[in-house]
């Protein structure tokens, strides 16, 4: 691209390749539109400023924030090591950096060894000079030194070189800060995560009393009435989705109390329209509203079925670790006589949800251990998803279709 520097090119299509490997998924629009930016000079020298523009311009999904954070301080990590990657550093990026992060004492203490062209020049003379490592001292490039150069020590007109992270906080990092680790696909489920997968499912209608503002209504009544204000409201966007939650309880299930709480804690603060009720291992005749009083308050599931239309999304909660004939044969149930199988009963419930997902806390690795969960996953046609936040993106990503 015109404008930039072919070496700084070359520097940035490395970034892009190494975002791609990390499985952030950057395009060569995003790609484009990052260098554009930086030919119309929109990030200066600053390099926070660039990582906040190469953020915006490459990240499109909150997910993929914490893989770039790594990127981008693994990647830009040469770019404080000036001997290997000097062609492609602007000098004026450093001094900008340099009035950007150093008092006015340190910049006085800066002009009295020679000013920043003389600290600059002595750095690339002991650069080619110095062949080794070397710990401590005051003049060689190196380590917990009070050289102006190197890393882990400290002198106030110091330029930083090889340390992962500031030492006196001079220069903290915000890709060093890592604060969107939680949002990583990869790591730990959690509630907020959760609600980042379950904002997928989204359908935003209008709905209660007229109090938000309609700009366009106003600005249209207000000329046709020669310039006197007529406010135009419009009801609040709501997001019209309905959810059926089903969720296992007791058994094997205690063990993932944790994560399905998270999960029910996320849904509760994401869907207005949200209804739930428990079951153990698979459902049957009755399901109950309330679990720590299941033996006294049920809901026949025929009722549940006719209560809630096929507008509403289905979403099963569970391991479906269980005994085959819990699911296949009349009074197989763990907990009481049941007349006709379980089977039959998710049969019926999922023929009156079409839009229905299971999810399944256990790891998907091991599913093919278990019989009852191919027997489940066949009545779901398929519709069975590991409970980790790729899994319940995935189920989410279903349900809207």
């Amino acid at each position: 691209m015109r404008g930039l520097h072919p070496a700084a090119i070359v520097m940035f299509e490395g970034f892009l390749y190494e975002l791609r490997d990390a499985k952030v998924p950057v395009s060569l629009k995003e790609f484009l539109t990052l260098m554009a930016a930086m030919k119309q000079n929109v990030a200066g020298y600053d390099i926070t400023d660039f990582y906040y523009l190469a953020r915006t311009a490459l990240v499109k999904d909150e997910r993929h924030l914490d893989k770039f954070d790594r990127v981008f301080g693994h990647y830009f990590k040469g770019i404080e090591t000036l001997g290997e990657v000097e062609p492609v550093i602007p000098e004026e990026w450093l001094k900008k950096l340099g009035e950007k992060l150093l008092t006015e004492e340190e910049k006085n203490q800066i002009e009295a060894m020679g000013g920043w062209d003389k600290l600059m020049e002595t750095l690339k003379q002991r650069l080619d000079e110095q062949k080794e490592r070397h710990d401590g001292g005051n003049k060689w490039v190196g380590t917990a030194g009070t050289s102006p150069y190197g890393a882990y020590g400290y002198n106030p007109e110091g330029v930083r070189i090889g340390q992962e992270e500031s030492r006196n906080k001079r220069a903290v990092k915000v890709w060093d800060k890592r604060e969107f680790r939680n949002l990583d696909d990869q790591v730990e489920i959690g509630t907020r995560n959760i609600k980042l997968a379950l904002r997928r499912l989204r359908q935003f209608a209008r709905s209660g009393a007229d109090m938000e503002l309609d700009l366009d209504d106003t600005i249209r009544s207000t000329a046709r009435n020669a310039g006197w204000l007529d406010l135009k409201l419009v009801a609040e966007k709501r997001n019209a989705v309905k959810v059926l939650l089903l969720l296992d309880i007791g058994g094997s299930m205690d063990g993932h109390i944790r994560t399905c709480a998270q999960l029910f804690s996320a849904a509760s603060s994401e869907f207005k329209n949200l209804e739930y009720f428990y079951f153990h291992n698979c459902p049957y005749e009755a399901l109950w509203p309330d679990a720590a009083r299941r033996h006294v308050e049920r809901v026949a599931t025929n009722e549940i079925l006719r209560t809630y239309d096929q507008s509403w999304k289905l979403i099963f909660i569970g391991d479906a670790s269980m005994s085959p004939y819990e699911i296949e044969t009349p009074g197989g149930s763990a907990e009481h006589w049941n007349d006709e199988a379980g089977g039959v009963w998710l049969d019926r419930i999922v023929t009156a949800y079409p839009k229905s997902v299971w999810l399944n806390p256990v790891p998907e690795r091991h599913w093919q251990g278990t019989e009852s969960i191919g027997m489940i996953r066949e009545t779901m046609a398929g519709r069975m998803f590991p409970l980790t936040l790729d899994g319940l993106d995935h189920a989410m990503r279903r349900l809207i279709r």
